[in-house]
Formats: C-alpha cells, structure tokens, sequence
C-alpha cells in the first residue's frame, strides 16, 4: 500500500481474461455489464479491459453511469436500462446512447426528447419473461410495441434491440426453458407487428455457460466478468479480479473472559491477541460476520470478532506474533489462502455481487495494468455455443 489504511486492488489483465473465457463460450457478440461503478471495480478501466479482451458493448443501469463512459473517451456501444421520467434523453441521444424502454410513457419521453434533439433515439424494447420486475409485462407488451411501430414511421426512433433477463439462469434450467418460450413469443409479436430489431438478448452471466439457446445476437455478462462464477458448484475458469487489503493499526494481549467490541457479542475463551483493522461496515465489511468472517493474517486465515463497527474490526489473532503495519488480506482471487468474494457472500448470507460493490469509496481502488493472468479462451467444461439455436 501507499500510505492508505486500506486499498482495492483491480487486476485489469484478470478482467480482460474473463471477457475472453465469455466470448469463448458463445457465438454472439458480448456486452460487458459495468453498472454501479464496475461493480465496485472502476467502470471506466473496467469498460476498456473489456473490450480489449472482446466485448462489443457496455451496459449500464443510468444515464449518470452512461454519460460518465462517454464523458471517458469510451465510443463503444452503450446500452442504459433503468430510466424514469425526469431522465436527460436528449443528453443520451446526443451521446450515442442505447436506451431501454417497457412502459409507453417512457417511450413518449425518448421520442419527445429525439424530437427536440433532432435526431433518432435507438430503444430496446424490454419484455418482463417472468422476472415479475422490470419490463413490459404481456397484456402491456403490444400497446408498447405499437407505439413503438408508430414512432418509428415519424422516424423518431429505432428499435434497436428487445430483451428480457432470466431469474433463474444459476439454478433452475426448467425456468430459463419458460422465460426462453415467452421472450420468442414477444419477439415473434414485434416482427409480426412490423419491427425489425438487430438484437435480441437475453443470457445472463450464468446463461453465457449454460444455456446456449438464450444467447441470440448478445450475452449480457456482469458478475463473470469480475471473476465470480456465476454458477454454484460450476468452475469455468474466471478469475477473481478484485484484492481487499489493509494492515493492522493497533494489537493487544487479553486474557479469557475479554468483552470485545460493541455489546460484548463475543468474550474471548482465552488468551489471545487481538489485532485491529481499519475497516468497518461503511467500507464494505458486513455488519453481522463476527464469529463467521476471515481475513489472511500472517499467513493463515483468522476470524473476525465481535461486532463489527463502521470504521474497524478486530480480528482474533490468536498465539500469532503480530505487529503494528503487519499486512492483512480482506478478499482476494484466492491464491495464497484469502478469502474470496463469494467466501464472504456466504458468511453475510447474500451475493458477491452484495460484497463486490459495497466496498466503500473512501477505499481506493487501484488498478493494474500489468496484471499475471493469462488464460485460454476457450471454457472447459462449458456447453458447447450453438451457431444457429436462437440466433436471428
């Protein structure tokens, strides 16, 4: 570290990599989710890591998030999808933006905005296929296609693109057979309607592995991206991306019989030193691990205890000899004993994508250019990418 308490450190090469094992696995092109600043990771080193390593598009849930790949210098194709009715859809067209779109309201508001901008906003049509979130649901779907239609006769849009997102692509092929059925259904409707969309996407990370019928004309991929799997029990070769360090700030020797941190929640059993570090929950450490979480401490994985606080936690040491600036690992790719993304996942009972973005920005993130990973594109173990299954 440079001088910083804490610091994430971003291996680009392992993004990069990641990328390449995804558009291994299909014949479709790739869009490279960096919604929600790169998942915690950069969403604008991220974005170009990506696309060196493959990717055709970028998606984002804002305008903000869109805005600030532009504003980078980044020209790839951008597709934003979380909008409301306040939403700068002039700024999006004037910068080359996708927009998606499922209620009729909102597809008002584009055209209004590429009116007055005098110049064609591109839409995604979302269909909902059962995600029961968002997207036009099926009794809505043809009073937005319509309008859809209409507004593309006035030339004030064009429909680019129709989507949907699978719930269930990590877990239940059953499901992702369901929402696959309807997404043809509504894509079948807004041909028959007149529309002609370029792409149609519906897999997911998990999906972009396992269900190579859902791919059509592009894989949406954020968690696999950072290097998480995205299907448990399932090794495809990605590579965590992202180190959580920091470094002890303060240690003590304490008898049995100790109350440690807020409300006493743990009392040591017995001696033990205890090793303080600079992070709490307001830079990502989840509130309620004590007793379940580990970090890498002198080279073995020792726990966290007590309740942690929002700016430090304490971390039972044991019988190690531990000194102030000793280094300590939070989460890692693994390799030498950390913890990972998904370790703690498990301990805070929720997802690594929870844990990945919740680190705080008053850690620093810095990123890697160098990088050691190099991997074979190609996925072992993966279902075989069909050429034509699905595809327009």
């Amino acid at each position: 570290m440079t001088g910083e308490l804490a610091e994430a450190v971003v291996d680009l090469a392992a993004i990069e990599a990641n990328v390449g094992r995804i558009a291994g696995a299909t014949t479709a092109a790739v869009m490279a989710v960096v919604k929600a600043d790169g998942f915690g990771h950069g969403a604008v080193p991220v974005a170009r890591a990506a696309l060196a390593g493959g990717a055709a598009w970028l998606g984002v849930t804002s305008a903000a998030e869109a805005l600030e790949l532009r504003r980078a210098g980044l020209t790839a194709p951008v597709l934003s999808w979380l909008h409301g009715p306040r939403t700068d859809f002039a700024a999006l067209a004037a910068a080359d933006v996708d927009v998606s779109v499922a209620a009729p309201e909102l597809l008002d508001a584009v055209a209004a905005a590429a009116r007055a901008a005098g110049r064609p906003a591109r839409v995604h049509l979302k269909i909902d296929t059962g995600m029961s979130r968002h997207g036009a649901t099926a009794a809505g779907w043809p009073e937005l296609v319509a309008w859809a239609r209409k507004y593309e006769r006035e030339g004030v849009l064009a429909v680019r693109g129709v989507w949907s997102h699978l719930a269930t692509a990590d877990s239940s092929p059953s499901g992702v057979s369901a929402q696959t059925a309807a997404f043809g259904e509504a894509v079948a409707y807004a041909r028959d309607a007149g529309l002609e969309p370029e792409l149609l996407h519906l897999a997911n990370s998990a999906a972009a592995f396992t269900a190579p019928h859902t791919h059509f004309d592009l894989v949406r991929a954020g968690i696999a991206v950072y290097g998480v799997e995205p299907v448990p029990g399932r090794a495809f070769g990605l590579r965590p991306a992202l180190t959580l360090r920091t470094e002890v700030i303060m240690t003590k020797r304490v008898p049995a019989g100790t109350g440690v941190s807020y409300q006493h929640t743990h009392v040591t059993d017995q001696p033990t030193t205890l090793a303080l570090i600079p992070l709490g929950f307001a830079d990502g450490i989840p509130r309620g691990v004590d007793g379940r979480a580990q970090v890498l401490l002198g080279g073995r994985r020792s726990p966290i205890i007590g309740r942690v606080a929002m700016d430090q936690c304490v971390v039972d040491a044991g019988d190690l000899e531990v000194r102030i600036g000793d280094p300590v690992t939070v989460l890692g790719p693994g390799d030498a004993g950390e913890p990972t993304a998904a370790d703690w996942a498990a301990w805070a009972a929720t997802n690594p994508h929870e844990i990945l973005t919740g680190i705080g920005t008053r850690v620093p993130r810095h990123h890697d250019g160098k990088g050691t990973f190099t991997a074979d594109v190609r996925v072992e173990g993966a279902l075989p990418s069909c050429a034509t299954e699905g595809k327009r």
